[in-house]
């Protein structure tokens, strides 16, 4: 390996760390990245000069003189995500920590026409009007339902927006900066800390239930693309009608679509009603949760990695996951406990967060 591409290797180390201990020092740096102090002085200093790393005051003292505690300068970059629904757009702005420092979900029914990316084009520009420095976004990501080839812009596949080998480009050319597109569930898993989530599964539970794992902190992608449609694996043998046109898909039983149906705007509607008293949905929601740990349990048997649950339904879950958990040993007779199980890090827009934080691990990168 050159020595430019070694320092900028420990370089991103060094700084994707910061970015995901909010309050560290140089000492800590080389003690948990196993790199020499010089070595950390070097680029953390460098990274000071730039305006990428603040000191923000000492950091807590084991004993002896209290170290500087530095962070990430969360203003320095910014990126745009999107989030593209048969329905709706969600927009969010989020800084160098990872952080969303506006979020914004406005109802726009996808089309075909060029006056849908006009659309688009204007919404965004608008949520973005108040920033000051917008010269400090790199770029606009947008996540998309349906099964992507990267290199040629184009969806191959979206039952959720009624697309096949539909090109992006005129969607792409609407922007005056760099955009990256990403499946709404990979880009929902890259929201996720994959230095802590190096292997494991994500569940999107939308109002259709996509899903995406990756391996040494790199996502999955299968030969043609559709590695995770865990939505389309059969539950049921001869079940409920799935919108891809088979029987008995986990994608009826378990997506959010599965609670609202036509009945409820949303899955909050429909908790907050169950918590109520409602003992029909109390009976609904428990056999969902049956279903749902059905389908941990076989990912689990299959792939035997981290379960992070997603999507709108994964928002809330976290209220319910002892019920959820009891019904998952129930099925698993292999693990004792189900700490393997947890639930997403974002509850809102997880998607649109994940195909921002693209452009900005590349900058990180190229510093």
């Amino acid at each position: 390996m050159a020595g430019a591409d070694k320092k900028n290797i420990t370089k991103a180390k060094i700084l994707q760390y910061i970015i995901n201990n909010q309050d560290t020092s140089k000492v800590e740096l080389s003690k948990k990245l196993n790199l020499s102090m010089p070595t950390v002085l070097s680029n953390v200093n460098d990274l000071i000069e730039k305006g990428i790393v603040l000191e923000t005051g000492e950091h807590a003292s084991t004993g002896g003189r209290k170290a500087k505690s530095i962070a990430i300068n969360p203003g320095y970059r910014y990126a745009v995500g999107l989030v593209i629904t048969a329905n709706h757009l969600g927009l969010v702005l989020i800084n160098m920590r990872n952080e969303i420092e506006k979020i914004e979900r406005v109802r726009l029914k996808f089309s075909q026409d060029m006056s849908y990316c006009a659309e688009v084009k204007k919404l965004t520009d608008e949520f973005l009007e108040d920033m000051k420095e917008p010269e400090r976004i790199l770029g606009i990501g947008i996540s998309i339902p349906g099964i992507l080839n990267q290199k040629e812009h184009l969806v191959v596949k979206s039952h959720a927006l009624g697309l096949e080998n539909y090109s992006l480009s005129f969607l792409e050319q609407a922007f005056s900066v760099p955009v990256f597109f990403e499946n709404d569930a990979n880009a929902a898993m890259l929201a996720e800390d994959l230095n802590t989530y190096k292997n494991a599964i994500y569940l999107s539970l939308n109002s259709t239930l996509g899903g995406a794992f990756c391996i040494d902190g790199k996502l999955v992608n299968g030969q043609n693309q559709k590695a995770g449609e865990f939505g389309h694996m059969i539950l049921v043998p001869g079940g409920r009608k799935c919108y891809c046109g088979k029987t008995g898909c986990a994608d009826a039983y378990c997506a959010a679509s599965a609670l609202t149906d036509e009945t409820f705007d949303n899955v909050q509607q429909f908790l907050n009603q169950m918590e109520q008293g409602d003992s029909k949905l109390r009976e609904q929601w428990d056999a969902y949760l049956d279903k749902l740990a059905i389908l941990i349990t076989n990912l689990r048997m299959a792939y035997d990695l981290d379960v992070i649950l997603g999507g709108e339904v994964g928002g809330y879950l976290e209220n319910y996951m002892l019920p959820l958990g009891e019904k998952v040993m129930h099925y698993n007779g292999f693990d004792r406990d189900v700490r393997y199980l947890s639930t997403c890090s974002y509850k809102k827009e997880a998607s649109a967060v994940g195909v921002a934080k693209h452009f900005l691990t590349e900058f990180i990168k190229t510093l």
